[in-house]
């Protein structure tokens, strides 16, 4: 019986040198790197028969881009061939620091000026959600972004909305304003007379507790409708 063959793992070093994401990384910075060539340098090693680059464009296919990798199961990336939990938590963790980058700093952070700006934030990754989400996106005294909450997921209705579930992450943020953005699994995200009707009710309460509603963005599959644009909330 003959004995199996080796695995070879083709690494980075061993690409030819025009292939070398590190090198290229090094040499003409990181905004010069195609998507795979970046995943490939989280990666580091290929499996048999495929080498990093490719099995980097391969989980960029399958998952549809960083949104995909970043919404796939853990476990899942875990059990794929070519990738295992080491290289799993190396990719999770790297997508985690850039989700944070977005937020994190003052003078760093996103301004909405626009509900243009609110949709480029969330439209990627919400409009290829499976199930109903609402999320609240709190500002500050400049309308930057503090924070970006899930409150509810499933379907978003008035029989299942607590307002005050809706300002708690607000409240604890001493917010001055907000934007409430939820998706549509269907893709159409034209908004439904229980839409219409939830987003009156929230800036009703909004009036309360001292806190604008700037906004309710309907997200769908590339498209948004924004309830203040449809004249269904005050001027911004």
């Amino acid at each position: 019986m003959q004995p199996a063959p080796a695995r070879y793992h083709l690494r980075l070093k061993e690409l030819p040198p025009d292939s070398q994401p590190r090198e290229r990384l090094r040499d003409s910075g990181p905004a010069a790197l195609s998507d795979a060539e970046l995943l490939a340098i989280l990666l580091r090693v290929g499996v048999a028969g495929t080498n990093v680059l490719q099995l980097a464009q391969q989980l960029l296919v399958e998952h549809g881009g960083w949104t995909g990798l970043q919404r796939a199961d853990y476990a899942e990336l875990c059990r794929r061939h070519g990738v295992g939990e080491a290289k799993t938590a190396t990719l999770k963790a790297a997508l985690e620091i850039g989700r944070r980058l977005l937020i994190t700093g003052v003078d760093e952070r996103p301004q909405i000026k626009s509900p243009a700006d609110v949709a480029a934030l969330l439209m990627v990754e919400m409009g290829h959600l499976d199930q109903e989400h609402l999320r609240t996106v709190l500002l500050d005294t400049k309308n930057r972004v503090q924070q970006i909450a899930t409150i509810y997921v499933g379907s978003v209705n008035t029989a299942v909305i607590r307002v005050g579930e809706v300002f708690r992450d607000a409240v604890r943020k001493n917010s001055t304003a907000m934007i409430v953005v939820h998706n549509h699994p269907s893709g159409d995200p034209t908004p439904s007379p229980e839409d219409i009707l939830v987003t009156r009710q929230i800036v009703e309460a909004g009036k309360l507790l001292d806190i604008d509603i700037l906004d309710h963005l309907v997200i769908g599959r590339g498209r948004y409708v924004s309830m203040r644009e449809r004249g269904l909330i005050a001027g911004w």
